[in-house]
């Protein structure tokens, strides 16, 4: 859960030009496992030093459950504006802006309040859209959105996400194949991987909505934080309830190794 507090000591560490902006603010971002402070820079566009600074670190070493404070600045969304939009508009990632605000659907408001990354609200220049962490094609993106329609249809925007971080999470993991493709397309121990790949349903088209989660997951969204598998809450197989649980979306769960 993200909350906001003024950073004074920021505020008067800040240049003269910038005083007559909003207050920067800083977002109460809780580490994850697998979290580095250099990570956490990356993805809110800030630096290492400055986390230090902020949070009067000692060292670089973190860990999981604790609390950083992270630079930010509140922008009022406005009629017309999406996530997509905001996060263009400032040239930050929509991973981000998302982690940022804790907001893992699409729903925004008129007159509601977000928190952009300061370095990128307050400097008024952009940052490349982020690039893709695994190399892909134009038929990999398609068929990650199928398994992600096949395995998440109904489900909330978050899980459609973390369905297609599973398996870039996967292909960057040396114990699972190295493409998309074989991937999804894994058969070990005389299984299937994925089950829509038995049943036919990822032959079923894909959604815009379906693809957006796809290369949302490619360039490095992951709602799970590193999790390499996903399953009902259904299940009895013990197996996969012996593995560490990394996140829970309605009725799916998502696991580490």
């Amino acid at each position: 859960m993200l909350k906001f507090k003024k950073l004074k000591s920021l505020l008067l560490a800040m240049p003269l030009t910038f005083l007559s902006m909003q207050s920067v603010q800083a977002a109460s971002y809780t580490v994850a496992p697998g979290d580095s402070l250099y990570q956490i820079g990356k993805t809110f566009n800030t630096s290492v030093n400055t986390i230090i600074q902020n949070n009067n670190l000692s060292s670089i070493m973190i860990y999981p459950g604790q609390t950083l404070n992270i630079p930010s600045k509140p922008y009022t969304v406005q009629n017309g504006d999406s996530l997509y939009l905001i996060s263009q508009k400032f040239g930050v990632s929509l991973y981000s802006l998302r982690q940022l605000n804790n907001k893992w659907d699409n729903a925004i408001y008129s007159g509601q309040t977000l928190y952009i990354p300061s370095s990128s609200a307050n400097n008024g220049q952009s940052t490349p859209v982020p690039s893709a962490v695994v190399s892909y094609t134009d038929s990999e993106v398609d068929l990650l959105a199928r398994l992600i329609k096949a395995e998440a249809e109904g489900q909330p925007y978050s899980a459609k996400v973390a369905v297609g971080a599973v398996v870039v999470n996967r292909v960057q993991d040396s114990r699972f194949p190295n493409t998309i493709t074989k991937v999804i397309y894994q058969v070990d121990g005389g299984y299937h991987q994925f089950t829509p790949v038995v049943n036919g349903m990822i032959n079923k088209p894909a959604t815009d909505e379906d693809r957006k989660a796809a290369l949302e997951a490619i360039r490095g969204a992951d709602p799970t934080n590193g999790a390499l598998y996903y399953f009902d809450d259904s299940t009895t197989n013990k197996w996969l309830w012996s593995k560490t649980v990394a996140l829970r979306v309605d009725r799916m769960v998502f696991s580490f190794y």
